[in-house]
């Protein structure tokens, strides 16, 4: 079995971390696939592992009208921000309000991250637990969450990128072999 890491980015910082989370996955010999929200599936029972991370704003995952925000935020050239494409289709809001909610038993495993602004996370908010509900709601329990920092301009602090690769290890780490036996 193998892994996917679903994202949403709009400045290209929760990509970054996505691709990095990929790569983390890799190095502990779990195959790994990225897919941008917009193009994920809804049947997930062929994943060992499903990894859903999007950038926090106001205090939650990215809706219709944050955005609209963020594409007015990119062409202000005083802000130096550069739009990803695809922004404009739907995202991890989206994806996850599309999964089925009856299913059966699986072998699946989750997990979430976010990117937010570095900063008290009672004041920026946590996208990742805000999927982490979406998630549990729909019978799909998460195994972990975490939050990769951003500074005020949008830009990843140094050192996530590493972080983010050591915290997927770590995640992999927790699909031990019981987790996945079938009921006797």
């Amino acid at each position: 079995m193998n892994a996917v890491v679903i994202y949403e980015s709009m400045f290209g910082g929760t990509r970054q971390v996505g691709v990095a989370i990929a790569r983390g996955l890799e190095a502990t010999g779990l195959p790994s696939s990225l897919v941008a929200a917009s193009d994920a599936p809804v049947d997930l029972s062929s994943y060992r592992l499903v990894v859903v991370g999007a950038p926090t704003h106001a205090h939650s995952m990215p809706r219709a009208s944050s955005r609209r925000q963020a594409a007015e935020w990119a062409q202000n050239p005083d802000k130096g921000l550069t739009l990803e494409s695809g922004t404009e289709n739907e995202g991890v809001r989206e994806w996850l309000k599309r999964l089925p909610t009856d299913i059966p038993r699986s072998n699946t495993a989750y997990a979430t991250f976010s990117t937010r602004v570095d900063m008290a996370r009672i004041l920026s908010g946590d996208a990742s637990v805000a999927i982490e509900k979406r998630l549990h709601g729909a019978g799909r329990p998460v195994l972990a969450h975490a939050d990769f920092l951003v500074d005020h301009d949008s830009v990843l602090v140094d050192g996530e990128l590493d972080r983010a690769q050591a915290w997927a290890a770590s995640v992999a780490n927790m699909l031990t072999p019981l987790m996945f036996e079938p009921d006797r």
